[in-house]
Order: structure tokens, then sequence, then C-alpha cells
């Protein structure tokens, strides 16, 4: 079959998937300052907020968007694993059945770090949930890594570059098999979402009369009650 240029991802999934890493990535490298206290609050609830919308849309989203398209079993997963050996490894449109166990792992341990990030910063639950909140965290980043060395394995063995993929939309794939609406409007509605709540938490986050911001001044208060 005639392979050509097809629209697979469309423009929501991509705002979602770069939002999530930079909202990741900048959650992680702020997690230990506190003066930084309030971005990394800020990331983090914006993390949770774009995995409500992941969720979402992966039941009423495009064709390769949804669950239903990626819905692989361990023996599909093994069977992709073993055809990467051969010269003819197994190609899918969408995402693969390796790729599709670390969207799935990733979607859970990124709902796991916001929560527990939620109810420590709330003074919930005590030292240990800290701990667990720092450790959920690491192992995200664990299957960051592994996502990433996936997708330029198979952008290598597949000669497709994955990563441009998931920049412009387009994959190798056969007549008929594209989605035909790139859903602009969804995708500003998330951007838009995602900005006004930025500006929102700025306006939380501002500093007190004596230039504490009232964030870092609560999450102390709560620290110390959790100690008491």
């Amino acid at each position: 079959m005639e392979k050509t240029k097809i629209l697979v991802w469309d423009l929501p999934i991509r705002i979602f998937h770069w939002l999530l890493a930079a909202t990741f990535v900048g959650a992680f490298l702020t997690a230990d300052s506190e003066r930084l206290r309030d971005l990394h609050v800020t990331l983090g609830y914006t993390m949770l907020g774009l995995v409500a919308f992941r969720l979402l849309w992966g039941l009423i989203g495009t064709r390769y968007a949804r669950f239903a398209s990626f819905a692989f079993g361990a023996r599909s997963v093994l069977g992709y694993l073993k055809s990467l050996l051969t010269r003819s490894p197994r190609h899918y449109v969408g995402h693969n059945p390796a790729g599709s166990w670390a969207i799935y792992a990733l979607l859970v341990l990124a709902m796991a770090t916001g929560a527990t990030g939620y109810v420590t910063y709330n003074g919930i639950g005590g030292h240990w949930l800290g701990e667990l909140h720092e450790g959920i965290a690491n192992t995200l980043l664990a299957v960051v890594f592994v996502h990433i060395g996936g997708v330029l394995v198979s952008s290598i063995l597949h000669r497709e570059n994955l990563v441009r993929s998931m920049i412009n939309g387009l994959k190798h794939g056969g007549p008929g098999e594209g989605i035909r609406y790139r859903h602009r409007i969804i995708a500003a509605a998330l951007v838009l979402t995602v900005g006004g709540f930025w500006i929102e938490s700025a306006g939380f986050f501002a500093p007190d009369a004596g230039g504490t911001p009232d964030a870092v001044l609560r999450h102390k208060h709560n620290e110390q009650e959790a100690r008491v």
C-alpha cells in the first residue's frame, strides 16, 4: 500500500504534549526551591489540569487520540518489540503498542504526582507523603527518559521523525487513514485556559506587605501544623 504524509495528531494533542512536558520539567526543576514554591505549585496544578483534559480527549477526541485506538495487550507489546529486531518492524499510524504503555504510565504517574503534591502542599498526611510525592516524581522522570529513548529508536528504525510528527501532526500512512480536522478552536481554548490559570495564579501568589508570597506563607504554616 502506498504511503504518504497524513494528518494523525490533532492540534489539541500536540499542544497538550508539549505543555505537559514543559510543566513537568519546570515543576521538577523548582521542586527544591522555597523561593520558587509558588511557581512549582502552579506548574503542578497545570499538569493535573492537562491530564484531566487528556483523559476527556481520550474519550471524545479524534481517531488516534482516543484510548480505544491504542488499547494494546501484553502480547501486542511483545510482538512489536520483537519486530524491532527485524528488518521490517511493524508500523503503526497512531501510537505503537510499546509507546501506548509508556503513555498510560505517564498519565497515571502524572496524576499521582499532582495528587500527592496537592495534599502535601496543604499539610495533609505528614512528611511521609512528601517523600512519596518525590519518589513518584522521580519515577515519572525515569519513564519520561524511557519514552524519549523509545521515540528515538522508533524514529530511526521506521525512518520517520516522530518528534517532528508531534509538532506538525503528520506521519506516514495510507489513503483514508488520516484525520480530517485539526480542531484549532479546542486547541485555542486549551491554551487560553492554561494562560488564564497562570494569570490568576500570579495574582494569588502576589507578595504580602512583607514581600513574601501568600502561598509560601501558607505552605510554611501548614508545615508547622504538620509537625505539631
